[in-house]
Parts: structure tokens; C-alpha cells; sequence
């Protein structure tokens, strides 16, 4: 008899479910994609700035939440550095990692970007409170028992 540790049973609902996931990410990261234009940034440069809303973060550390090569996050660092929407520190604990956070005005563009995005305003004005609650509640259940980067 399966138990919830099993992989999922692909039955048609669980596939309808993720293509209606999938058709959610997609919007997402359209929309993700022009707000972050709008504001002269890259995707890459915006999801920086999203991670660092949670504070000062090690290098090593960004790359891996966004799973790519530490020397591609060096290059968005750089570049956000000049503009003024980062800072780079050793970290007081080992001198040889290196710090990022964001400045005030990085915080800004961030939270700017984040609320101009629209996607998920309107479906999820459809739902009432407690239906809202329930997919909240529904969608941490599901990334609480995922793994890997982000989960």
C-alpha cells in the first residue's frame, strides 16, 4: 500500500495541477521579466535584490539558492554594485567570504519591483480569504516536503 513518501501517482489530476503550476510559473516569469526591464534590470539582477530582502547573504550562498556558477553571481554583484543597489563585505566571522547586502536603494527597487507585479492580484482576487488562506497553506505544505535550492 503507498504511502505519502512514494512519488506521486500520475493520475489526471496531478497532471492537470501541474500544468496549471507550470502555466502559473510561466506568467510569473514573464511578468518577473518585463518589471525587472522596466527598472533597467535583469531577471537575475532582480531575483539578487528579492534574495537579499532577507538580509545580508554570503555569495557562495546566492548562487546556490539560484542554482548557477558563483562567477556569474560575481557579475551581477558588480554590476549592481555600480549602480548603487548593493554593498560587498568580508563577513566579520571568515575575512574570505564575502558578503552582499543590499543598499536602501536596492531595498526600494526591489520592493517597487515586487509590488508592481500584477499577475497574481487579479486570479487571486477571484478567491475569498479562506480560500486564499487554504492555498497558502496547501502551497507550504507542498515546498516544506521539496528539496533542494529555495525549498
Amino acid at each position: 500500500m503507498p504511502t505519502q513518501a512514494t512519488a506521486p501517482q500520475s493520475d489526471e489530476i496531478t497532471r492537470e495541477v501541474v500544468d496549471l503550476m507550470a502555466n502559473l510559473v510561466a506568467l510569473f516569469h514573464r511578468e518577473y521579466e518585463d518589471a525587472a526591464a522596466a527598472r533597467s534590470l535583469t531577471g537575475a539582477q532582480a531575483k539578487v535584490l528579492a534574495l537579499l530582502r532577507r538580509g545580508p547573504m554570503p555569495m557562495r550562498q546566492i548562487a546556490q539558492t539560484l542554482s548557477c556558477e558563483p562567477s556569474n553571481i560575481t557579475g551581477i554583484v558588480d554590476r549592481l554594485e555600480t549602480r548603487g543597489f548593493v554593498t560587498r563585505a568580508a563577513d566579520q566571522h571568515d575575512r574570505r567570504v564575502k558578503l552582499v547586502a543590499a543598499t536602501e536603494t536596492g531595498a526600494a527597487a526591489s520592493e517597487e519591483l515586487r509590488e508592481s507585479l500584477n499577475f497574481a492580484r487579479e486570479p487571486l482576487a477571484a478567491l475569498g480569504q479562506d480560500e486564499r488562506a487554504v492555498l497558502r497553506d496547501l502551497l507550504q505544505r507542498m515546498l516544506a516536503g521539496a528539496s533542494g535550492p529555495g525549498a
